[in-house]
C-alpha cells in the first residue's frame, strides 16, 4: 500500500459514522478516494431506497478524503459546504462513492463526487456532489 492509502485508511478507521453505515474504503490515491456501501434495510427510507443521508455521508467522506490526499503534512480537513444532486432513487446491491479533487489550493480544495449504484450487473449514477473542503492545521 502507498503512504497516501495508509494515511486515509488510518483516518477512515476512526470514523464512527462510516463503521455504523457499514462503509468500506475501497481505494485511495492522490486526488481520488472510493468508498463502498452495501445495501442494508437499516439504511433505507420508507420506500425501500437507501436514505439520502447515507448516500450523502459516503460521498461527503469520499470528497473529504480525496482532499486529504492533497492536504499538506500536519493538516486535517473538514467540509465547508457541498451541493448534492440526487438523480434517481438509490436502488442497488451496493453503492460506490467516488471523490475527486478538482482544485487544491492553500486553504480550500474543491472536489466533485458521484455515487454509483450496482444492481443486477448494471451501474447507474444516483448522486452528484460538488464540495469545498478546508485544510485545518492540527
Amino acid at each position: 500500500m502507498s503512504e497516501i492509502h495508509d494515511r486515509i485508511a488510518a483516518s477512515f478507521e476512526k470514523q464512527g459514522l462510516m463503521a455504523t453505515l457499514g462503509a468500506e474504503l475501497l481505494s485511495a490515491q492522490e486526488g481520488e478516494v472510493q468508498i463502498s456501501l452495501p445495501f442494508s434495510f437499516h439504511l433505507s427510507q420508507q420506500q425501500g431506497f437507501v436514505h439520502a443521508g447515507a448516500i450523502t455521508s459516503i460521498v461527503d467522506s469520499a470528497c473529504g478524503y480525496a482532499a486529504l490526499t492533497k492536504a499538506p503534512p500536519g493538516h486535517e480537513v473538514v467540509t465547508a459546504e457541498f451541493k448534492l444532486n440526487l438523480l434517481r432513487p438509490a436502488i442497488g446491491e451496493r453503492f460506490v462513492a467516488i471523490g475527486k479533487v478538482v482544485n487544491a489550493g492553500k486553504m480550500l480544495t474543491v472536489c466533485t463526487g458521484e455515487v454509483l449504484a450496482y444492481k443486477d450487473g448494471a451501474t447507474k449514477v444516483v448522486a452528484l456532489m460538488q464540495a469545498t473542503i478546508v485544510n485545518v492545521k492540527v
